[in-house]
């Protein structure tokens, strides 16, 4: 077990390197099994989600290198057999094997994935994308077998724009038979990573980004290499704690373009920002202004950095509204922050944050990945010490987290319990 250890009120000045973006990773390695020869992938993050996907290539009888932010994948020799539930359960992106599996081999069996208790995450559009282009679901009771006797492309809409969903018809699309046609597709730029990523295999996929997608199935995926996109979400962190703490704190190696939602808040509270073509400069500011906020799908404001804001919204003046349109459990950091001197009710699907006030460390539990980060946050601005335990939750996504806030001035540090 692990915890970090944070002694609050110290001004955060210099400059934090984004690293690759978990979200792209973790859909980017499973993709690598659809290539029938070696992929190389670089900037990918080292957090232990990656270690636990790692894990299941090696399972699957991958070779495996690493060196650095380097991975090289040869699957040629892969043998396609059951991933059983102690490693898939690890993390929520393991489904995306299933659906590798399947493009490829036109069989898989695993378990439902895991991933942070956030609220229902069920897997139903990517089960409709399976159906529509021909495989049969078996669902016993974890447990999923999927076969194909063939799978052709087929018009996918979903109910609803899934990332998940989108990357798997992806997956499964890109050696079907024919055209296939995702509507209703998510947006978000991981998409694209994975779609450049297939592309550069040699792939036939245009549209990815927009809300329709077009996949032509090939019989043949080569050798190719990618790079990571930088971690959008890791960026919106960094750049609330230059919010709350920043004395001209610089945030390099990002794509401004894609946190604009979140620039705009924080433009809109008063926080002083200064934007570089692959910068930005962020520096705390006395009084802040209330927002109103609401998450969706991209490029709307992320859900994944709802629980992070929240720790600056405690510093606004006045009554700051906050609506979760994904997840119905992403409200578990408050009573964590209001233990800390925060005024915070939950009605529902929104919060409603009175502020500003003054946050006293305590000891406190990351609930899940985001919630952890929300809370180390409010550590770094509270009075005293403040504890944040199961932070393997925080490890899950921030590559090297603790050393980045170190190198900036704070008082922050991961100790084993």
């Amino acid at each position: 077990m692990k915890r970090i250890r944070i002694e609050g009120g110290h001004k955060l000045t210099g400059t934090i390197q984004i690293s690759g973006a978990k979200n792209s990773a973790v859909a980017l390695v499973p993709a690598s099994l659809l290539s029938d020869e070696i992929v190389k992938i670089d900037n990918i993050p080292n957090i232990s989600d990656i270690d636990a996907l790692n894990e299941i290539l090696m399972y699957l009888g991958a070779k495996v290198t690493r060196d650095g932010n380097m991975m090289e994948i040869d699957s040629s020799s892969i043998i396609n057999k059951e991933i059983p539930e102690a490693i898939s359960a690890k993390l929520r992106a393991s489904y995306y094997f299933m659906s590798s599996l399947l493009g490829k081999y036109k069989h898989v069996e695993m378990y439902f994935p895991g991933g942070c208790s956030i609220g229902a995450r069920p897997i139903d559009q990517t089960l409709k994308g399976y159906r529509a282009l021909g495989a049969r679901v078996v669902e016993e009771g974890n447990k999923y077998t999927i076969d194909a006797d063939e799978l052709i492309g087929s018009e996918v809409y979903l109910d609803m724009p899934s990332v998940g969903a989108t990357v798997n018809t992806i997956l499964v699309a890109v050696k079907a038979k024919g055209e296939t046609v995702i509507e209703n597709a998510a947006k978000e730029p991981e998409i694209v990573n994975v779609a450049t990523f297939l592309n550069n295999m040699g792939a036939k996929i245009t549209g990815a980004g927009t809300s329709t997608i077009h996949i032509t199935g090939v019989d043949y995926l080569g050798s190719c290499f990618t790079e990571v996109i930088p971690d959008r979400i890791e960026t919106g962190t960094y750049m609330i704690a230059g919010a709350l703490m920043g004395e001209n704190l610089r945030i390099e190696n990002i794509i401004p373009e894609h946190v604009d939602s979140l620039i705009g808040k924080l433009k809109e509270m008063g926080v002083s920002i200064k934007e570089e073509r692959d910068a930005v400069t962020i520096s705390a500011t006395e009084k802040l202004n209330h927002v109103n906020v609401k998450t969706l799908g991209y490029p709307g404001f992320p859900t994944d950095l709802q629980q992070p804001l929240t720790a600056l919204l405690t510093q606004c003046s006045g009554e700051s509204v906050l609506e979760e349109t994904l997840y119905e459990n992403r409200f578990k950091n408050i009573p964590y922050l209001n233990e800390m001197g925060a005024n915070i009710t939950i009605d529902e699907k929104k919060i409603h944050v009175i502020g500003p006030t003054k946050l006293v460390g305590r000891e406190v539990s990351a609930t899940d990945l985001r919630a952890g980060a929300c809370l180390v946050l409010a550590g770094l601005k509270a009075e005293g010490e403040t504890i944040v335990n199961n932070v393997e939750h925080v490890l899950r996504g921030y590559e090297n987290i603790i050393e980045k806030f170190t190198q900036v001035g704070a008082k922050i540090e991961l100790e084993e319990i």
